[in-house]
């Protein structure tokens, strides 16, 4: 690159999915536009489980057939179980209130982050890898200039598409974590896991304890992703070194356990810090934040991604209304603030919820009066943009209340809870010979 200054319409930071829909929406809106990311693609990456909304999304964009032929596994559903659970309790996506599609795909995200910049780069997208935005030296109502070890790039707009590094968020001091979402990821890819026939065997399986919770993605035809996520402070306390903190997990529940025997995957494991926070405001003179970059939100349900792609190709449209009429400028901020709000909010609503036990007896209950658990599932297929219906609005309103009961006064069967530090270990017959972070065909990516 060279190190003149490089002028866009809009500068998008961050090449992840939530950038290049961003992206691709502003260069169909007429405007030029350029993505900075700091990594060379294809990367490790996790978040690898995608909802159906996403799917109508992936359609709307012209995208959905070119990633469909992406290595992936279609999901129908999702399946949840406790730690030393035989069995899961299954729930299967129907169409959104809208029309929205009733099923999704998880996949490795080194091919379909790849996959959408490519897009990007063919709809005209300048891209430039490997380039960290070292400060925002300018941002305001008449544009933003960042700087870069190669040079600097003025913008009319940003869209800050930089995931938890919040780039603007840190900037302007807006970074808020929720101290009682602050966990830990460790995970890994595995080879070999046993797997149910048919669409089920799909579905992403969550397995909860006290501690937190594991996930189970299955990723192509012999791939699988793991993850343990705890909170921190319980995890410091066993004294277990972070890299291999997955495994004692594996070793004290019974479900994972008998699933991983077995396969094969490395003898370390990934961390990622998993504190939740927000960014608000999310829009402001000369930016908008999308995805991660304006809120992280525990990826208990999976929604990381999706939530970036639809804030990214609303920010996009918010972007091209402005720089056609500054007078809307306003309104269109508004507009994306209520939009960002509305999503996020009920998603963090279900995932505090999550961590109560009552929740999670009524949840793998299964059913409900006035389809309380159909409104559920709809949201957590993503079935919420541009907002949530009033239909959702008060069935989940209705399940909050019914929690409420639950908890002094029984309202569906008994469900033993299941706690790792109070289970012995036992090892599986699983081998530690693989590194996915290593092994070049876990960054191939069909062309």
């Amino acid at each position: 690159m060279s190190t003149r200054p490089a002028k866009f319409d809009v500068v998008v930071v961050g090449g992840g999915p939530a950038g290049s829909a961003a992206a691709i929406r502003a260069a169909r809106r007429g405007l030029s536009a350029c993505i900075i990311e700091q990594d060379q693609h294809p990367r490790f990456h996790i978040g690898e489980s995608f909802l159906p909304r996403q799917t109508t999304l992936l359609r709307e964009l012209g995208l959905l057939d070119r990633v469909e032929r992406l290595p992936h596994v279609p999901k129908f559903g999702a399946s949840f179980a406790m730690g030393d659970d035989i069995n899961t309790t299954d729930f299967w996506f129907s169409p959104g209130p809208r029309g929205e599609d009733a099923a999704a795909i998880s996949i490795e995200r080194c091919h379909f982050d790849r996959c959408l910049l490519d897009a990007a780069r063919e709809e005209g997208v300048a891209v430039f890898e490997q380039t960290r935005v070292e400060r925002i030296e300018r941002l305001d109502e008449s544009g933003v200039t960042l700087d870069t070890p190669s040079g600097s790039f003025h913008g009319r707009s940003l869209i800050d598409a930089s995931g938890q590094s919040t780039l603007t968020g840190r900037h302007l001091g807006t970074r808020r974590t929720l101290s009682d979402l602050c966990r830990v990821a460790y995970f890994q890819h595995f080879d070999g896991v046993h797997r149910r026939d048919g669409k089920v065997g799909g579905h992403p399986i969550i397995v909860m304890c006290d501690e937190g919770w594991f996930w189970m993605i299955p990723l192509n035809e012999t791939r699988t992703s793991i993850g343990l996520v705890m909170r921190h402070d319980i995890a410091k306390s066993t004294g277990v070194p972070a890299d291999r903190m997955l495994a004692w997990g594996i070793e004290r529940s019974p479900f994972v356990r008998a699933r991983v025997a077995g396969s094969a995957s490395s003898a370390s494991n990934h961390v990622c810090a998993d504190f939740s926070y927000t960014c608000a405001p999310y829009a402001g003179p000369g930016y908008f934040l999308v995805g991660d970059a304006a809120t992280f939100i525990d990826p208990i349900f999976s929604t990381g991604v999706c939530m970036g792609m639809m804030s990214g190709v609303e920010a996009a449209d918010a972007v091209a209304d402005i720089l056609r009429s500054r007078s809307v400028a306003p309104t269109r901020r508004a507009q994306y603030e209520r939009y960002v709000h509305s999503a996020s909010s009920m998603f963090f609503g279900l995932v505090r919820k999550y961590y109560q036990h009552g929740f999670r007896e009524m949840f793998l209950n299964g059913t409900g009066p006035l389809e309380i658990h159909r409104a559920a599932l709809s949201v957590l297929a993503g079935h919420i943009f541009p907002s949530p219906t009033f239909g959702q609005r008060w069935r989940l309103g209705l399940f909050a209340a019914l929690l409420h009961v639950h908890e002094k006064r029984r309202l569906v069967p008994a469900r033993q809870r299941f706690s790792l530090l109070n289970t012995e270990p036992r090892t599986s017959e699983h081998v530690f010979d693989i590194d996915t972070r290593e092994r070049p065909d876990a960054l191939a990516v069909p062309r």
